[in-house]
């Protein structure tokens, strides 16, 4: 590369699934040779250095920077309204602030503006200040789809002006695409009215990135939603991405990662092990819990299982969960993510019980490692999942079958890729009382674990998976063209 590295500033939206993409690219870009500076809140870049601990050398090249939530003292960071509302109302200013402190100070001139597509809010900033624009959306080219066609899909009267459904029942962009239920698009969001508007202005934002960016990219890959990108051919598929070939260089995890769950996947036989994760936003109330619970146990299976300190909504019985333990003791693991910022050193109380932080204890937990690395490993044979699009690419490029439990947005969208379109996983049947049984837990996995059919369709989208991002393939020359743009 001629000259000096051109300067880029990557900007994701504040979340586990949109930071984690975004850098998995940063680690790439600088592998070409750019020079990145990675944006994110005050919040989360304490939360990815509190991870790292002693290991901030790893992440090669990558320099990070914070700007202000926008969200008032005492707002919670768990309020997604708020976060939303403060993303909409403040974020762009700050963005503006600091692209124009590196134009004024020793720094070299931020050259382009990478993107997530839900922080388009941020895209004109950068355009006045001369900076080039490129967008990346880290859910589904279908996602991104409908967030486009929002002013369409408004004048054809499927929502009012405020993305309030105006008709029932479902419907479909084009063949090959999940069909869509205006009851569940990715605006609607639980709490407060301002919430909501928030989030469906936020979805609106998204629709004017192609007037905005000079190209537009999502994490995904040609095989897998050829409706989506028939339907809009300027989206460019760069996934499934990922940092490196070895899974070592860190992806923007806001927890610490222990390598123990490996050692214990290492000890269990091949495809054997039940693996279940439900991301960072999904919340069981206690009968939930414990009915997933009793169906892991019911399948004799072995499993390994996330469970959030904050998973459940409160009231979970320590003695039950105790029993539960020792009844699985042997057979099931159950991990969790542990803020290091909350928990610094490990618990070595003895026959402390792993589910102690979840039940108020100050103990620390066995944090799992990220879902890549556990979902390549020989041991897994399913994937019990709440199908955020970054656990979906992870099932999907390691040929994992999935059971899909989604919980809001984009997931139930997605669910439908996996269950309908492309047949390599099973949904879970809700009770009239909106709860999945024990039963239904168990039916579910001893059926997937023992469909043929399922097992090759997703061997099959996992080859075409790695073809496409092998060399050759057709997101490994679409990220080539992306990273000439940036150079040229």
């Amino acid at each position: 590369m001629a000259g000096a590295a051109p300067h880029v500033m990557v900007l994701p939206f504040p979340a586990q699934g949109h930071v984690t993409p975004l850098m998995e690219l940063s680690h790439r870009l600088v592998d070409h040779g750019l020079r990145v500076t990675f944006v994110c809140t005050e919040p989360i870049r304490k939360l990815l250095l509190d991870a790292l601990a002693d290991n901030k050398k790893a992440l090669d090249g990558i320099r990070l920077v914070s700007v202000p939530d926008g969200l008032a003292d005492g707002d919670s960071h768990r309020d997604l309204g708020k976060v939303l509302a403060g993303v909409l109302g403040r974020v762009p200013g700050y963005v503006e602030e600091l692209i124009r402190k590196a134009e004024a100070s020793e720094e070299k001139k931020v050259r382009w503006l990478v993107a997530d597509a839900t922080m388009a809010c941020c895209f004109q900033a950068a355009r006045s200040l001369g900076v080039r624009v490129a967008s990346v959306c880290p859910s589904s080219a279908a996602c991104l789809v409908t967030s486009l066609r929002i002013p369409q899909l408004i004048q054809d009267g499927f929502f009012d002006d405020k993305g309030f459904p105006k008709r029932h029942g479902t419907f479909e962009l084009a063949p090959g695409m999940p069909p869509l239920r205006p009851t569940q698009m990715t605006w609607n969001i639980d709490g407060a009215l301002e919430g909501r508007r928030a989030a469906f202005e936020l979805a609106f934002g998204i629709a004017q990135v192609t007037d905005l960016a000079e190209i537009v990219m999502c994490n995904s890959f040609h095989e897998a939603e050829t409706g989506a990108f028939e339907l809009c051919p300027d989206i460019m598929p760069i996934g499934p991405l990922f940092a490196d070939q070895e899974l070592r260089k860190p992806v923007g995890q806001f927890w610490p990662e222990d390598a123990s769950c490996l050692e214990w996947l290492d000890a269990q036989p091949e495809g054997s092990v039940v693996y279940v994760a439900f991301g960072s936003f999904t919340i069981f109330d206690p009968r939930q819990f414990r009915e997933l619970a009793e169906g892991l146990e019911l399948t004799g299976r072995p499993f390994l299982w996330v469970v959030r300190p904050d998973f459940t909504s409160g009231g979970l019985s320590k003695a039950w969960f105790d029993e539960f333990q020792k009844r699985v003791a042997g057979i099931g693991m159950i991990v969790s993510w542990c803020p290091q910022q909350q928990v610094r050193t490990r618990c070595t109380a003895k026959n402390c019980s792993i589910m102690s932080c979840v039940l108020g204890s100050s103990h620390d937990l066995h944090a799992i490692s990220t879902d890549m690395q556990v979902l390549a490993h020989p041991a897994v044979a399913c994937f019990v999942s709440h199908c955020g699009w970054n656990s979906t690419m992870e099932g999907v490029r390691n040929g994992v079958p999935i059971v899909c439990w989604p919980y809001f947005s984009d997931q139930f969208a997605n669910q439908s890729y996996i269950c309908d379109i492309w047949r390599t996983g099973l949904d879970v049947t809700h009770g009239d009382d909106g709860v999945v049984t024990k039963e239904e837990v168990k039916d579910k996995l001893e059926r997937l674990t023992g469909d043929k059919g399922i097992a090759e369709r997703a061997r099959m989208l996992r080859d075409a998976a790695r073809k496409s991002v092998n060399e050759g393939g057709s997101s490994y020359e679409n990220f080539k063209r992306f990273v000439d743009l940036l150079t040229e």
